[in-house]
Parts: C-alpha cells; sequence; structure tokens
C-alpha cells in the first residue's frame, strides 16, 4: 500500500492555529496508479493572486483543500513559523475560529502571501 503526505492547518485547544502533517493511505486503483478512497466535496473556486499579495491575520472560514497549481504561497502562523507550498503541493486548511469565540489577530488564524516573480494560483476544494 502506497501513503501520500497530507499537511492539515487546524485550530488547536489553545484556539491558535498549527500544522500537523498526516498520511493518507492510497488503498485504490492499480499498482500503476494508486488513488485516495473518494472524497466527498461540495464545490470548488480558483483563484489568482497577484506578485506582491499578501493577506491579514484570518481564520479558515469553511474548510477546504487548498492546492497550490503556479506560484508559491508561503502561510504564516501566530508562532511565527511558516511553511511554503509550490506547484503540485496541498493541504487541508481546516483552523476555523472557535465556537463561541470573538475573531482576534493576536491569536487566531494564519496569514499567507505570494512568494516569488510568479502570480499566485490554487484551487479551493470546500468538504
Amino acid at each position: 500500500m502506497t501513503t501520500l503526505k497530507q499537511v492539515i492547518l487546524f485550530t488547536d485547544t489553545d484556539g491558535r492555529a498549527r500544522f500537523r502533517d498526516e498520511t493518507l493511505e492510497l488503498t485504490e486503483g492499480t499498482p500503476q496508479s494508486r488513488l485516495s478512497p473518494l472524497m466527498p466535496t461540495s464545490g470548488y473556486q480558483l483563484r489568482q493572486s497577484p506578485v506582491g499579495f499578501r493577506s491579514s491575520f484570518h481564520c479558515t472560514g469553511t474548510p477546504q483543500w487548498l492546492f497550490v497549481l503556479g506560484g508559491q504561497m508561503e502561510i504564516f502562523l501566530q508562532d511565527g513559523s511558516s511553511r511554503i507550498f509550490g506547484p503540485g503541493e496541498f493541504f487541508y486548511s481546516n483552523d476555523t475560529l472557535p465556537e463561541g469565540a470573538t475573531f482576534d489577530a493576536t491569536v487566531h488564524g494564519h496569514w499567507s502571501r505570494q512568494v516569488g516573480s510568479d502570480p499566485l494560483v490554487t484551487l479551493f476544494v470546500r468538504d
């Protein structure tokens, strides 16, 4: 059986966004073309962000997969850590605001930016 690394951006018990690496089992398909089990979706969006794009701190409104199709995206967390995702890389964005909390830009969420000389092109796939 083959596996695929998936990065999860989630809200930890202290309300802060964190990264976690998990393994996705590729249990379907053939030895030449391994597939994950089919996952349900409710829709997708494409986005292009120009060179120089930078967001402010925010939480993910609706959990979704984010796939980088072109350019590079850097995600920054409150603890000062960051990860860069390039073409073909993806992560599951699920750092939602804790229930009953009021958004605090010094505690909650993440911010992102386009990196390098190419515009950022992403695909968002919602659960």
